[in-house]
């Protein structure tokens, strides 16, 4: 699995903290952590939770990532801004009970968790728990066990429903402010990070368009 981690402004300075946490849990279990910053709060590309939906709808849609890891203060906007997107089924993910049962009752591809609430002492233990909860078991299997059938019926219907709520993401970016949808692609390591994994030569195609 292609794992993307996106960190907004205001919770940029725990990009490492995140990272190194996320890497150690998923790497042993041969996943793939590709880090799309921000990196520091000194970052020349400041990316606001709206634009860290778009970012999550362009690297899902494309192919580029299987799974995206954000959050913000809250985790509230990033989820919100996520959701708004085809493609994309967020999570709000506080902690690992959170995780455990998004993945088995939603089987989404996307959380945000809250970075700045909550965070204090043993902050990394909850990272630590609440990414090997993600991965303790297949997605999908349904929680508790005996609610599995209806569960998975759901989550596809819900997947139907916004097939038909949203247009396509290519219809999409064009009418959006073009400054902001290139601030969402402007991070150092995009261009490496993106045309190397991307699987959908129109998306490719139009965000080299916005990039160069």
């Amino acid at each position: 699995m292609k794992i993307a981690l996106i960190n907004e402004n205001s919770q940029a300075a725990k990009n490492g903290v995140i990272v190194e946490t996320l890497k150690k849990v998923v790497e042993p279990l041969g996943h793939e952590v590709f880090n799309y910053g921000m990196y520091s709060a000194d970052d020349a590309e400041q990316l606001t939770y709206v634009q860290i939906g778009i970012l999550a709808a362009i690297l899902l849609n494309s192919g580029a990532a299987d799974l995206v890891i954000t959050g913000c203060g809250t985790g509230e906007g990033a989820c919100l801004a996520c959701n708004a997107f085809p493609g994309v089924l967020c999570g709000h993910v506080v902690d690992p009970t959170d995780a455990y049962q998004f993945t088995q009752v939603n089987n989404g591809n996307c959380i945000a968790m809250p970075f700045a609430k909550g965070w204090g002492w043993g902050a990394e233990l909850n990272l630590q728990y609440v990414f090997e909860k993600l991965f303790v078991e297949e997605w999908g299997g349904g929680y508790p066990k005996e609610r599995a059938v209806p569960e998975q019926r759901n989550a596809k219907i819900l997947n139907e429903v916004k097939k038909v709520t949203h247009r396509d993401l290519l219809d999409i970016l064009p009418n959006l402010d073009q400054e902001l949808v290139k601030g969402a692609v402007a991070g150092k390591q995009f261009k490496d990070l993106f045309f190397a994994n991307c699987k959908c030569d129109k998306i490719a195609e139009y965000v080299k368009t916005i990039v160069d």
